[in-house]
């Protein structure tokens, strides 16, 4: 039992550790940050190579937009669904927000014309980094249907 509030003291002390200062500055910049997230941590976005690629329909059963515990708040779109077949490549494009603060998100797949594919479905489930957003009211919308309405 020592042995285990022995553990659980160090475990809170070095969490502790981890809180940033309350006197330290925050940076505050408003800039939309989407774009500052890495390629491997999204490897669903579009391609260059997907211009010889024949683009397909999804079939998206479940979409939400998850909030992240940070500062700035990080936002993150869940998606479940499934692919045409095995061969499709699940793509999804998110637009920064326009004049109305719409986020869109174009989700669709692509695949070789070419290749010879089983004509079965291919379930997904991908969670989306979308960013951070300056202060305000936006809506998202997934290929033309309104996923969330949120604040930042």
């Amino acid at each position: 039992m020592k042995k285990i509030i022995a553990l659980l003291l160090v475990l809170v002390f070095a969490l502790t550790a981890c809180i940033p200062d309350a006197d330290e500055p925050v940076s505050t910049d408003p800039a939309y940050t989407n774009t500052s997230i890495p390629s491997e941590q999204n490897s669903y976005l579009p391609q260059t190579e997907d211009q010889s690629l024949t683009r397909s329909a999804v079939f998206v059963d479940f979409k939400e937009m998850l909030t992240l515990e940070s500062f700035p708040l990080q936002f993150m779109l869940h998606l479940v669904g499934s692919l045409p077949t095995p061969c499709n490549q699940l793509r999804v494009a998110v637009s920064p927000p326009d004049a109305d603060k719409k986020i869109l998100v174009d989700v669709y797949s692509v695949s070789d014309p070419d290749k010879m594919c089983i004509q079965v479905i291919e379930p997904f489930d991908v969670n989306i980094p979308l960013g951070s957003f300056p202060e305000g009211k936006y809506t998202l919308w997934v290929n033309g249907e309104m996923v969330a309405e949120f604040q930042s």
